[in-house]
């Protein structure tokens, strides 16, 4: 007798024998001792996973002549089983739907259907690969699909059930295949090795397992495979020899090297598994898996479920995983997937892979754009460094007791970030040369005071702690008054990129009243709400709150006459309205051509006053 691959000779002949599909078998079995058996079934799964086996025998217990009707589990000795097993059954047809997939075909076999079977209660149709027949077949087919004869039942094994039509899918149980699990494969396979008498090493059946990709069938052949190659044992470098898998520590040292962001070793290594025959894609494919089963020892543990490999192999993804972090892992897993899926279709091979490889050694050097938005949120220290030259705040010390920085509170939503961040460029960093003046020693009614900071993302609260003075033992405070002045500038520094509204508010008279930082311009209203926007006012009251260490409110009023930088030092806080002068009192012409932005608009681009309409006179009249 000529020799039977392992995948036919111990192919399941009842349902008791299939592996890893009880939740099919279970319900076959219950409707058939139910007599609920219906007349269209679909199996659809994975690749070698049991689909057309489960199908023969669900057809032997149907035609099975041990018994008066069907039975729930076939007896395999009677004629009609044997002749099912063996494939000449004339009442059970297999057809291969790839290649008899055209309306002629579908019409032969609705024909033949009206005829009753041979000699068993059921004419059975097996239609493997039935996503390939064509629309027009499956329409052919559609009516009689959905009212049989009594003695009509098909079934359809597909690998696409997506690419059957809905019309037909609705008309038959469908009944979706499991790929099978790491550890059923590996005990079968050590029960056929037994029972071939073949002595293996666990870890070559692990292997064998591993590569079967939850098929029965692909396990089985590679184990064939395996067999045919080594005499007497079967050992892990052979098997890994034979299906050309790269070894487990490649793998390991793959990944210590990236931990390392050691480019050199990488690019050793890769020559050396290519010059020894490995496949850029089936390395590069090994590599994905290793990298999935890492991130899930990583996340899940060791000894999860999610595992489906070997003790040893447990152990590796175990040390890999800790030298990483989860998000360095999910990363390094789609750059792979990336260039596993790139590789498929690239000549250059080799050099893409490397480049892959080379992007998860660099990678190493990134920072997540969570760390980098939390300390660009950090007001920056000139005296304390973050490892890699990324500024810090200044923390409690022995030599700085009264510094401690407390919970940011929520940022206002009055100011944009836009408003805070130029604020914050604007303050002066600290150990700059600008020196407090100090006020006069006095009691203190409180033990310490909150000085606010405008910041970038939310601003910093310092409590400053007053200590007594030594010479007088009396409590003194460090306290910068801001001037209207150094307001003033402040706040023209954030708009230095606005020409037109630096050139309006440069001329015009700043008073600081309270909490209130007014400027008083020499122009109409209208000019005021066109140049002075909303945006405009975030921008001056970050600014202005920022340079006084304290929430101020910014306004452009109308009033104040055209200031010269002698004016402003002699006056510039001096805070009455000043609105009667030559200018403001003067023609609507003469007021339009001392408007500080017809100046700046005559300055740029030579124009000329044609015609002025004073919307005030109108006003009044």
């Amino acid at each position: 007798m000529s020799y039977q691959v392992l995948a036919r000779k111990y192919r399941p002949q009842k349902f008791s024998d299939v592996i890893g599909q009880e939740h099919v078998t279970r319900t076959l079995q219950n409707a058939i001792g139910q007599e609920r058996i219906a007349h269209g079934y679909i199996f659809s799964g994975h690749r070698g996973i049991g689909k057309t086996t489960v199908a023969r025998i669900l057809a032997m217990a149907l035609n099975c002549r041990s018994s008066a009707g069907p039975v729930p589990e076939p007896c395999g000795i009677c004629e009609s089983c044997t002749e099912i097993r063996a494939g000449n059954s004339v009442d059970v047809i297999e057809i291969d739907a790839a290649t008899n997939r055209g309306i002629d075909e579908i019409r032969e076999l609705r024909d033949a259907a009206r005829y009753r079977p041979a000699r068993d209660r059921f004419k059975i149709y097996i239609l493997d690969e039935a996503h390939q027949i064509t629309d027009a077949a499956f329409n052919a087919l559609l009516k009689t699909l959905e009212e049989p004869p009594s003695h009509i039942i098909f079934m359809m094994a597909t690998t696409q059930p997506e690419d059957i039509p809905q019309t037909i899918r609705s008309r038959c149980q469908h009944f979706n295949f499991r790929a099978v699990k790491f550890e059923d494969i590996l005990q079968q396979l050590r029960d056929i090795a037994a029972h071939e008498k073949i002595a293996a090493d666990d870890d070559a059946l692990a292997l064998l397992a591993e590569a079967g990709d939850g098929s029965m069938r692909d396990a089985l052949s590679i184990l064939d495979q395996a067999i045919a190659s080594t005499a007497e044992h079967l050992t892990l470098d052979a098997v890994r020899g034979l299906i050309g898998s790269a070894p487990a520590s490649a793998l390991e040292t793959v990944m210590q090297a990236v931990a390392e962001s050691a480019s050199d070793k990488i690019l050793l290594l890769v020559d050396e598994l290519l010059n020894e025959g490995h496949s850029p894609t089936h390395f590069a494919r090994q590599l994905v898996r290793f990298l999935r089963n890492v991130t899930v020892a990583k996340i899940t543990g060791q000894d999860s479920a999610l595992l489906q490999v070997s003790s040893d192999e447990r152990a590796r993804v175990a040390r890999i995983a800790e030298l990483f972090g989860e998000e360095e892992l999910a990363r390094h897993l789609q750059i792979m997937l990336r260039t596993h899926g790139e590789l498929s279709y690239r000549q250059e091979q080799r050099f893409h892979l490397e480049l892959g490889l080379l992007k998860m050694a660099h990678a190493q050097h990134l920072l997540p754009i969570e760390q980098l938005l939390s300390d660009a949120a950090l007001p920056s220290n000139s005296g304390q460094q973050r490892a890699g030259g990324r500024p810090v705040l200044a923390t409690p010390s022995a030599n700085n007791p009264e510094m401690r920085r407390t919970e940011p509170p929520a940022r206002s939503s009055s100011i944009s970030p836009f408003a805070a961040d130029t604020a914050r460029k604007s303050v002066p960093k600290a150990g700059s040369s600008i020196e407090p003046t100090m006020t006069a020693s006095r009691s203190m009614t409180a033990a310490t005071t909150n000085v606010v900071v405008m910041g970038s993302a939310a601003p910093a609260i310092v409590e400053m702690h007053a200590e007594p003075s030594v010479e007088t033992g009396h409590a003194v405070e460090a306290r910068l008054a801001p001037s209207a002045d150094s307001l003033r500038d402040a706040v023209l520094n954030a708009f230095s990129n606005q020409p037109m509204l630096t050139s309006l508010l440069e001329t015009a008279k700043w008073t600081l009243e309270g909490n209130s930082l007014i400027a008083r311009v020499a122009a109409s209203n209208t000019m005021i709400e066109m140049s002075f926007t909303s945006e405009a006012r975030r921008i001056a009251t970050g600014a202005a709150s920022g340079a006084a260490g304290r929430a101020l409110k910014v306004q452009v009023v109308r009033g104040g006459a055209a200031q010269t930088p002698t004016q402003r030092g002699v006056s510039g806080g001096s805070g009455n309205g000043g609105a009667a002068n030559g200018v403001s009192n003067g023609s609507a012409r003469s007021r339009a051509e001392h408007d500080p932005v017809v100046r700046r608009m005559h300055e740029k681009f030579g124009a000329e006053i044609r015609t002025v309409i004073d919307y005030r006179e109108k006003g009044r009249n």
